[in-house]
């Protein structure tokens, strides 16, 4: 049994990268980021499934970070934009080197705890729009992360070609109670189901032919 880092936001993609991971049998340490983010209650999604599963987890609160970057609507005051994932208005929710930040931080917590990767849960609905879920970004970061310490970190991106609806599909296969996730951009009482994050959300379900558990306020 490995021990890993898992970055855990509480999101779909997430969650069956963790599970993913406790299904090879590794002894999975779940890190979440407070960034800021305006769907903070995603963590909230995040810290009830570790607790479940007696998963060790933490919280680190980095929202000192946004007195350096500005600009995204997960962390302005900016309007979440609605439509799909590939509308140029989606470029408004980008955090500038998020994931870099957040990896960095997770391969130092993996070489303070020995572990032997990272994974975090990049995928092919993410690359149109954020360039650090993309695979050339992957590549470097992994090769960086190789040489940044006395120890190894491979970063680990299990669905890193695959699409949301697929993702979905490997952790319905799992069993995975896709309720105990929290996804959309808005960090309302229920999901929008106009914001990017909905409506690609919406379509792995329709793709799946399942109803997503979430309640909508638009439904």
């Amino acid at each position: 049994m490995a021990k890993v880092v898992v970055i855990y936001s509480g999101g779909m993609d997430s969650f069956t990268v963790l599970h993913h991971a406790l299904k090879q049998g590794h002894d999975v340490y779940a890190l979440s980021f407070n960034y800021g983010q305006r769907h903070v209650r995603e963590l909230d999604a995040a810290a009830t499934v570790c607790k479940s599963l007696g998963i060790n987890h933490k919280v680190v609160d980095i929202t000192a970070i946004n007195t350096l970057l500005a600009g995204s609507s997960l962390t302005s005051d900016i309007d979440i934009p609605e439509g799909h994932y590939e509308a140029e208005s989606m470029q408004s929710t980008v955090v500038p080197n998020r994931n870099m930040i957040l990896l960095a931080l997770a391969i130092g917590y993996a070489v303070s705890i020995k572990a032997e990767a990272v994974y975090y849960g990049a995928h092919s609905g993410d690359h149109a729009i954020y360039p650090d879920c993309r695979p050339e970004f992957v590549e470097k970061m992994n090769a960086v992360s190789l040489i940044a310490n006395y120890e190894p970190i491979p970063i680990e991106v299990p669905f890193l070609t695959n699409s949301k609806a697929e993702i979905l599909a490997a952790g319905l296969a799992m069993g995975l109670d896709y309720a105990q996730t929290w996804t959309c951009y808005n960090g309302r009482e229920k999901a929008c189901g106009k914001c990017g994050a909905c409506v690609e959300r919406l379509e792995a379900f329709a793709a799946n032919n399942c109803v997503d558990p979430l309640p909508y306020a638009s439904a």
